[in-house]
Formats: C-alpha cells, structure tokens, sequence
C-alpha cells in the first residue's frame, strides 16, 4: 500500500543498505529495486564532512525510509532514490 502525501504517492523508501568498497551503499528500497549511492558526491560538504572517515562511514543505517549516521547525518529519502544508479562501477 502506498503512501499518500498531498495527493500523491511517496517515493521509494529504503529497507537496507550495504557498504561497498570506494564510498559506495547497496540500497534495497521497499519496492525491491537495488540501487547504488555514491557518498563522494556529498562527502565533501561540510554537514557530510565525518563521512570521509571509513569506519564512520560503515556505520550507516536505515532511518525513516533512508540512509543515516550518528550525529544526526541523514539524507533526504527522495534524493536518495533519485540520484541512487541502478548500476555502478565498484572499484
């Protein structure tokens, strides 16, 4: 059953996400697409900054329907979704 906000239906909301080596997440959304996020697009903005520390960084998880970290570090569900690749080079 799908969300309504305003009239319309939300997003895609994630349920799971991996670390991947290079800053990357394997995000699987409760529409059962997996999707890839690359973190080094954000990790340079000074509310992102903590990222670039590689044992933070694995510390991500789900929080209300997206990715999130301690100190209250998050990122907005529908960006999330949308700038999320359904294919990605993993280095």
């Amino acid at each position: 059953m799908e969300e309504i906000i305003h009239g319309k239906p939300l997003m895609p909301r994630a349920v799971s996400v991996e670390t991947l080596p290079n800053y990357i997440l394997k995000i699987r959304f409760n529409n059962n697409e997996v999707k890839y996020f690359d973190v080094k697009k954000i990790y340079n903005l000074p509310c992102y900054k903590p990222l670039q520390n590689k044992e933070f960084f694995k510390t991500v998880h789900i929080e209300y329907g997206s990715i999130a970290w301690n100190n209250d570090i998050d990122y907005c569900p529908d960006c999330l979704y949308e700038e999320s690749m359904e294919r990605m080079k993993i280095s």
